[in-house]
């Protein structure tokens, strides 16, 4: 299978730069992915298109302002580091700009020393190992001189932190925001609560592995980065007694899905936790999945394949064609979809 084959014609005014003033204000396609008949609605109709008995999975992860601008000690160099995940206590993989002032033994200051690293060593894909000296609590100084770590495609600043978290937002660790979950007000969520749909909460730590560029030529060559995900008691017992009472599990975003996917054995979700590097394409037979709310996606990425295992490509496809001509909003700020 071609990566070429999900390729789709975006023009650029169509990115979203922005969040809606009303989260739930965004426009919803819903792709019935049994017929391939196309509707176009508001997101705050969702509720219209869930059933009683349904439920809903929601990733409650928490973006954090991972994006540090510091100094090369002992020089005026500007370094950019972004935190991908963390290793151990004080040990972050890290994604440092540029890098060739960041080899092993170079120490960073951050806040004029408030926050020191030094560089480990160099792993996979050219990032590195940071271990990192403070005084106080690490979550407290990241907030007060990390940036939210926003996607490359979008230039204008945020203004307000809180719009690149979901309402549900607790479990702190993505350097990412699950996006499709950026849509829900706790009005909305009260009223799908309201109509007899159950909400599971799942934690996935979005990495960057997601957005990162598809480079094979052929999407089986692609090798996913792993991520760290959980599933407790509580959620598995849910998503598990609404499969077996004929419900059906609907994700709210990708990430929601791998988490459940990776834990499926047969048609039952087991609670744990551990990292998964799944990749879905088409091909792919969901276990546990039935509908899926995600976000409009990348050309040639490989959440617009996963979407497509789901819906099948040549529907998917189309879908987006038809939302560009309708000049749907697209990306982490934009327009949702509603495979059902």
């Amino acid at each position: 299978m071609d990566v070429k084959d999900f390729y789709y014609e975006l023009p650029q005014e169509l990115i979203a730069q922005d969040p809606l003033e009303d989260r739930s204000s965004s426009r919803l396609l819903v792709l019935h992915k049994e017929t391939g008949e196309l509707e176009h609605t508001g997101f705050w109709h969702l509720a219209d298109y869930l059933n009683p008995g349904d439920c809903l999975v929601v990733n409650n992860t928490k973006v954090i302002p991972a994006r540090l601008f510091g100094e090369r000690e002992g020089t005026q160099a500007k370094i950019e580091v972004l935190l991908l995940k963390r290793k151990e206590h004080d040990v972050w993989e890290t994604l440092v700009k540029p890098g060739r002032k960041a080899k092993p033994g170079t120490r960073i200051l951050f806040g004029g020393g408030l926050l020191t690293g030094e560089v480990l060593e160099i792993v996979e894909d050219g990032n590195r190992l940071i271990q990192f000296t403070y005084e106080g609590i690490f979550e407290e100084i990241l907030d007060k001189l990390g940036q939210m770590p926003l996607p490359p495609y979008i230039t204008h600043q945020l203004q307000d932190k809180n719009r690149y978290q979901t309402v549900y937002a607790k479990q702190e660790g993505s350097a990412a925001a699950p996006t499709a979950g950026l849509h829900f007000t706790p009005e909305l969520l009260e009223a799908i609560r309201g109509k007899g749909i159950s909400i599971a909460e799942v934690t996935l730590h979005v990495g960057l592995g997601t957005f990162r560029p598809v480079k094979a030529e052929q999407v089986q060559d692609h090798h996913m980065h792993s991520e760290f995900y959980q599933i407790d008691d509580t959620a598995a017992k849910l998503i598990n007694e609404t499969k077996r009472n004929g419900g059906r599990i609907i994700c709210v975003g990708t990430t929601s899905c791998r988490t459940i996917e990776s834990a499926a054995k047969g048609d039952v979700v087991q609670a744990g936790s551990g990292w998964t590097d799944i990749f879905i394409y088409p091909g792919y037979q969901f276990k546990i999945l039935d509908a899926l709310i995600t976000n409009f996606h990348l050309p040639e990425s490989t959440l617009v394949m996963l979407v497509s295992a789901l819906a099948g490509r040549e529907q998917v496809m189309h879908a987006y064609e038809i939302a560009v001509k309708e000049e749907y909003r697209f990306f982490s700020f934009g327009d949702a979809m509603f495979i059902c």
